[in-house]
């Protein structure tokens, strides 16, 4: 068939009929894309979504690796506050004049990452301006309540291991667990 052909056929259909024939291609598209939809989902469900989580345990090293002189202890006792786990896992480790501890560096207002300043021996929250003591106390900002701690132990290698899917709040912090006594 020739192009004048083609147009000449094309021109001869009735409005009804071409809406009646686009009609049927949209219906017949769409369940086809339905019948598509379920064979996906069905094939997808005999493979199961699995997350993988970082594991929440650290060994974070020996409690001789925490040790800050007694003539540095601010007024809260706290000798050393050590910032390595802060950028990866979210603690930091405190060591105080008897006991050692890893609090959380989580707000406990809405959950920013608070920073250490260690020439005012205060963290500070830079969301909304949260701001706690070196122990980890609010003092000062939207926070309702100190930040939280992780459950600490010593191993049997006399390493120290943090354990950050166990969270004490601040009504459990002088439990076993949530410290090691030095």
């Amino acid at each position: 068939m020739d192009s004048a052909a083609i147009i000449k056929q094309l021109t001869d259909i009735s409005r009804r009929e071409l809406l009646a024939r686009g009609l049927t291609v949209a219906g017949w598209g769409t369940f086809a894309s339905v019948l598509g939809a379920g064979a996906l989902e069905t094939v997808s469900f005999f493979f199961p979504r699995v997350v993988f989580h970082p594991p929440s345990t650290f060994r974070i090293g020996a409690p001789a690796a925490f040790i800050g002189g007694a003539e540095s202890a601010d007024a809260y006792g706290v000798m050393l506050i050590d910032e390595r786990w802060k950028a990866s896992q979210r603690f930091f480790v405190v060591r105080e004049r008897d006991r050692i501890y890893a609090t959380s560096a989580r707000c406990a207002h809405l959950g920013c990452t608070v920073n250490w300043f260690a020439d005012q021996r205060i963290f500070k929250c830079p969301c909304h301006g949260s701001e706690y003591h070196s122990n980890g106390t609010n003092f000062a900002g939207p926070a309702p309540r100190p930040l939280d701690r992780f459950r600490i132990e010593l191993n049997l290698d006399g390493q120290l291991v943090v354990d950050t899917s166990i969270v004490y709040a601040p009504d459990r912090f002088n439990i076993d667990g949530a410290f090691v006594a030095v």
